[in-house]
């Protein structure tokens, strides 16, 4: 596992994966090579039929650039394009030098993936230069081999003597052979975040993207290509995910050789930046991931990866809380003593944690005021926080608190007062969504302000957690008082701003346990996982729908950044009627908490709520930690399955769930994975012991118990 150069050729070799560079006298950095580990980087021969032969085709349109530039003949996508003072966006880059160094150098101002010391991470640094205009890319690769991922990354330098105007800026761009794949990505909306879709890479091409300046519900910062034979165990997939949360391309072009290119980075349509001489740009950075075990092998390296390099402090080896949030409880409507009822209940169950939601400050009692107002309502809290935190905690519990510190409603001191704080284009009209606008976090003293705000509370309280909201997306996203040549700029220079907020936040209360959310899971990135290590998956708390929601979730994300909650039936989004164990048994695939008002529940489901507790807080940091396998997707049947392997190995937690049920059913079996087969298994439960060969090839059955919205789940000890 190292990086190496020989020959012209740099070879990144991982664990189970290998991708080879080369430097090219013609043609710059050219990407040879991305997939199943080599014993070495011996691959330059795969540019021999390579020709410009009878086509109306140029060579250099086919040649595999690892950063592939407009003009030359290149017509597909490019790496970087920068608008010069002759009025054309042609670069031609040549190598300058490279550097293989231990380690890894940090990134100012973004989220990354870290390096710790000893961990056998190596980087290799290209510099590439234009002649003519004096731009440079220096181009980062590093290999992270505790959990075999690649990732990369863009600097880009103006050492000339005019501005340029970068309008692309891609942090990966990667050739495959061929174009005989199918396309996944992670899609959807608000309450139905990252359903999974697979489907045949049509000979155009596919575009996933958004707009909106946050990574979205609709798609998620994610792209993977298969093989068309490829399942959750088998076969080979090649994947890229973006460590931001702003506004992103990914993209797969198939040129007219079919030859499929993998691409990620900074939406063009929503960003563009100028440069002016010696200074520089740097891109978000991509990871890279090759899998040869299907997708739970892709899957299990980004797991890890976020686990280990994206979560950092306190919170990254913790067990996390167990928590009650009050929201569909009451929702605006509350009080000091509505609030105390609650969390009674909730210590007498054994929960660790009260977050009380929106509706705390300002005149907040519907949703169209006093964002931006973070002062307590004394009307509903005459205690302040502190005495409602110190009154949370007199019950043996922790005490949490929402905010949206990134809004501001027209109606709000806040906004009387500084109306040109927000997002918006002079003489244009500002576009509301539920009532209110976004500050616009690119200008220092927007951003000075959301610091002292909420520091503020946070000092004045003891207060343990901290559930960060974003409820809207941008619509009118300039800056006023910015050049009009450096308008486009704004969406990236928000997000920046809004990443030093959460970084001087988050680092002045390292143990606060911050919990991202964006009307639900809106903006369920690494980028925010970086500063926040849990995400609140989605608004939709409904079972049935969650089994695709966190299925979908887990093909990128661990379940330890998946907020899962029990929430109340008729569930408040769809309307449907499930047990509370069912609710609970999907809430565990998470970070498990409840929301809703725990008095209102039968003794026999509080019971049952209980025994959830208590099961959680035996597991959870097999749940946490240990390794995430899906057994049987909700997209394909009526079942769903998932599995999680202690890191030990000595724990077993198998979860199953049916939708529907029907007459006179057909055996259903559920086989588990990656056991050892020669050893024995105690189910917990039961008191039964299988040999991990049985468990794997012979099956659990599920439970015919012939109601809707069924449940298994089973713990097993290694014996």
């Amino acid at each position: 596992m190292s990086i190496t150069y020989s020959d012209g050729i740099i070879h990144i070799q991982g664990k189970s994966t290998s991708l080879c560079l080369m430097v090219h006298p013609e043609f710059g950095l050219l990407n040879l090579y991305w997939g199943a580990r080599l014993p070495d980087g011996n691959v330059a021969y795969v540019l021999d039929g390579i020709t410009d032969g009878a086509s109306f085709d140029l060579k250099s349109s086919r040649m595999p650039y690892d950063l592939p530039l407009r003009g030359s003949g290149y017509y597909q996508t490019p790496a970087l394009c920068a608008v010069n003072n002759m009025g054309n966006d042609l670069v031609k880059l040549s190598y300058v030098s490279h550097e293989i160094y231990r380690g890894k150098k940090h990134i100012p101002g973004l989220p990354q993936v870290y390096t710790e010391e000893g961990d056998g991470a190596q980087s290799a640094e290209i510099l590439l230069t234009d002649a003519l205009t004096g731009l440079t890319a220096c181009v980062t690769y590093t290999l992270i081999p505790e959990t075999d991922v690649i990732t990369r990354s863009m600097k880009v330098i103006n050492a000339g003597n005019s501005p340029v105007t970068l309008t692309h800026m891609m942090s990966a761009s990667i050739p495959l052979y061929g174009s005989d794949y199918d396309v996944i990505n992670l899609s959807g909306a608000w309450a139905r975040e990252r359903h999974i879709n697979r489907t045949p890479l049509a000979h155009y091409g596919v575009r996933i993207e958004s707009q909106r300046g946050a990574s979205g519900h609709e798609q998620n910062p994610f792209i993977a290509l298969s093989e068309k034979t490829a399942t959750e165990h088998t076969g080979s997939v090649w994947a890229m995910a973006l460590v931001y949360s702003g506004s992103f391309l990914a993209a797969c072009d198939v040129n007219n050789f079919h030859t499929a290119r993998l691409s990620i980075g900074l939406n063009p349509e929503t960003c563009s930046w100028k440069l002016m001489p010696s200074e520089e740009f740097q891109t978000p950075e991509a990871v890279l991931v090759y899998s040869g075990g299907g997708f739970n092998g892709m899957s299990q390296k980004f797991h890890s990866t976020i686990r280990r390099r994206i979560v950092r402090g306190y919170w990254r080896d913790e067990v996390r809380p167990i928590l009650i949030n009050n929201w569909e409880a009451t929702y605006f409507n509350f009080n000091e003593e509505k609030i105390e009822k609650i969390a009674r209940k909730a210590a007498n169950l054994g929960i660790e944690l009260f977050v009380l939601d929106d509706g705390w400050f300002g005149r907040r009692n519907t949703d169209n005021c006093s964002l931006g107002d973070w002062v307590v309502n004394t009307d509903k809290l005459p205690g302040g926080i502190r005495g409602i935190a110190e009154k949370i905690n007199g019950m043996g519990m922790k005490f949490g608190l929402w905010f949206e510190p990134e809004m501001v409603s027209p109606d709000s001191d806040l906004y009387r007062a500084h109306p040109d704080w927000c997002l918006h284009a002079e003489g244009r009209s500002r576009t509301e969504a539920r009532q209110q606008l976004i500050l616009n976090l690119s200008r220092r003293e927007v951003q000075d302000y959301i610091i002292s705000a909420v520091s503020a509370v946070l000092r004045d309280a003891p207060i343990d957690y901290v559930k960060w909201d974003m409820n809207r997306n941008m619509t009118e996203y300039f800056s006023y008082g910015r050049e009009a040549d450096r308008q486009m700029e704004t969406q990236h220079r928000y997000m920046l701003g809004l990443y030093r907020v959460m970084d001087e936040i988050t680092s002045a209360f390292p143990k606060v346990l911050f919990e991202g959310c964006s009307g639900g899971g809106g903006r369920f990135d690494m980028g925010m996982l970086y500063y926040m290590p849990q995400f609140w998956t989605s608004d939709d708390t409904d079972p049935v729908e969650r089994l695709k929601i966190q299925y979908g979730t887990s093909f990128v994300y661990p379940a330890s950044a998946m907020g899962a909650h029990v929430s109340a039936s008729p569930n408040h989004q769809t309307f449907r009627n499930t047990s509370v164990k069912m609710r609970a048994d999907v809430a565990l695939g998470g970070n498990f908490g409840f929301e809703l008002d725990l008095n209102t529940l039968t003794d026999e489901e509080t019971a049952s709520v209980k025994e959830s507790i208590e099961f959680v807080k035996k597991v959870r940091k097999t749940l946490q930690t240990g390794t995430f396998i899906r057994l049987e997707s909700p997209f394909e049947g009526n079942y769903a399955a998932w599995e999680f392997v202690s890191e030990d190995q000595s724990t077993v937690i198998l979860a199953a769930y049916r939708r529907l049920t029907a007459p006179n059913p057909c055996m259903k079996k559920i086989f588990l994975k990656s056991l050892d087969e020669n050893s024995q298994y105690i189910n917990e439960q039961t008191g039964k012991t299988y040999s991990g060969a049985a468990l794997m090839h012979a099956g659990i059955l599920f439970p015919d118990t012939r109601r809707d919205y069924q449940s298994m789940i089973q713990s097993f000890r290694k014996a």
